[in-house]
């Protein structure tokens, strides 16, 4: 494997914490941070928490990201036949919700 990036924050590099996800000049795993957007921490605590290695913008970037993977991946699941589905149209709110919450932060 070697380096990939994704958007303009986030790397995997099979040389920094063994190719997981990390922020880009750091060791800070973005599963962690997403973990803690899903609990609600506020994103200035965040960033307090990682010591302003991570940006607004960043955290942004990939609560974007996952909400469109997550989006992606039951679209690919459910079909075009299901497309206008009620789940289908549960996940269209809930990505609008995120973006949302990242328009807050910005």
């Amino acid at each position: 494997m070697r380096r990939r990036t994704f958007g303009q924050y986030l790397v995997a590099d099979p040389n920094i914490c063994h190719g997981k996800l990390t922020f880009k000049g750091t060791r800070t795993f973005v599963e962690d941070v997403l973990e803690m957007v899903s609990k609600d921490m506020d994103w200035d605590e965040i960033i307090w928490e990682y010591g302003g290695s991570i940006t607004r913008e960043a955290i942004a970037e990939a609560v974007s990201l996952a909400g469109k993977t997550f989006i992606a991946k039951v679209e690919k699941r459910s079909g075009s036949a299901r497309k206008n589905s009620l789940a289908q149209r549960k996940q269209t709110r809930k990505l609008a919700q995120i973006k949302s919450m990242i328009g807050d932060y910005l």
